[in-house]
């Protein structure tokens, strides 16, 4: 073999079966080969397991795959390249012309935009409620033949929180199926509802880190399966490297979520005692509104702490650029606290009703807790709120 030959067809290292890696490999390779035709026909027949294109699947994907979707008790997952890649393929693969789809004004925006503005150009029509009017759900599901009902809880950024049970059974109800962000709560919350399609921004808690994205859609297995297609030939698939990442964070998701909401809900009660603050959305306080059903459904309650603050759009700047500890930045989910004042915040799209129901006001701001000394953001915090009034 010459040298210009071998250096395209590199010797081959076979690891014994009984001398295993203790960290998975990335299989950073396209393409997968059999021996022969027959093989490569079996397999791509169904007959036999194995890989052959990493659009459709890949073995650094597969075990990050089988991970997640066993963290949120469903059968299989599909691994894309973004949370919003999560959505889009998501609806894309469910939705058809002439449907009807009820999502949420609390909804991530890049979501609302999916729903009302791609599906729209389609024919796909959709209403836009609270995810609060519970009479408003039953009287659409009830009234409006539908097949999607899109929501998240807790939603982003106020933390509201829905009625989980309330809602899948009215869409059962009315043969609808639901998809739930699920991102907020992570992949440990929510697994005992009976929600056909999960979604996650692995961007968020999973990586962990700030320095990936990836997007995860969990799910039983007939409906994964009937969605596999649609999703892998629309060509978001997940790269290797980026599931190696994802995979390796996971490694520490519980410990950094379990000091994430603690340090969370530290924030939450001295922002709920300052005289600057008129009112802390994090549903771990009793004073939250829904902070009852928020015990019964999660076994935390999250590291996002939302707060109205005195004064409106300049003391929230002041505020956010008064800070030393928290960085202003898009994304939450990482080991470094963040803030988005409201200046930076979505919710522009919404009519005023749903607006105001959506609860950002000017002087909302969104705190993205990390795994930093509580005392530490919490000093930190105080300086920063006399330093936005001062």
């Amino acid at each position: 073999m010459k040298r210009d030959t071998l250096v395209n067809h590199p010797p081959a290292v076979t690891v014994p079966a009984d001398n295993r890696p203790l960290v998975g490999p990335i299989h950073q390779s396209v393409k997968f080969s059999f021996d022969d035709t027959a093989e490569t026909l079996e397999y791509l027949r169904g007959e036999r397991d194995g890989f052959f294109y990493s659009r459709s699947s890949n073995p650094t994907l597969k075990q990050l795959e089988i991970l997640l979707a066993r963290l949120q008790g469903r059968d299989d997952c599909l691994l894309v390249g973004s949370g919003v890649a999560a959505v889009a393929s998501s609806l894309l693969s469910l939705v058809r012309q002439g449907e009807h789809v009820l999502a949420f004004a609390e909804s991530y925006g890049p979501t609302r935009y999916l729903v009302r503005d791609l599906l729209g150009r389609f024919g796909v029509t959709h209403t836009l409620l609270s995810i609060e009017d519970l009479a408003g759900i039953e009287r659409v599901l009830a009234g409006t033949p539908t097949r999607l009902v899109v929501f998240e809880s807790p939603t982003n950024p106020v933390n509201k929180i829905a009625d989980i049970a309330h809602l899948t059974a009215q869409a059962r109800r009315a043969g609808a199926l639901t998809v739930m962000d699920n991102t907020l709560a992570g992949f440990h919350n929510h697994g005992g509802f009976e929600i056909d399609l999960y979604l996650h921004s692995l961007t968020k808690y999973a990586s962990g880190h700030g320095d990936v994205m990836g997007g995860a859609i969990i799910g039983p297995q007939a409906l994964i399966d009937r969605m596999r297609k649609d999703v892998t030939t629309i060509g978001a698939t997940l790269d290797p490297h980026a599931a190696f990442l994802i995979q390796r964070g996971m490694r520490t998701y519980f410990l950094r979520h379990q000091r994430q909401c603690a340090n969370a809900l530290e924030v939450a009660r001295f922002l709920a005692a300052h005289p600057r603050v008129e009112r802390v959305f994090h549903a771990g306080l009793a004073s939250h509104p829904q902070h009852a059903l928020a015990a019964r459904q999660m076994g935390d309650f999250g590291a996002v702490v939302s707060f109205d603050l005195a004064g409106g759009l300049a003391e929230g700047a002041r505020f956010a650029d008064a800070l030393r500890l928290f960085s202003i930045a898009a994304s939450l989910g990482s080991v470094e606290s963040l803030v988005m004042p409201a200046k930076l915040m979505g919710g522009q799209d919404l009519e005023p009703g749903l607006r105001a129901a959506a609860l950002i006001g000017p002087g909302t701001v969104r705190l993205s807790i990390g795994i930093e000394d509580a005392g530490d953001l919490l000093e930190d915090l105080g300086q920063a709120l006399a330093r936005a009034f001062a």
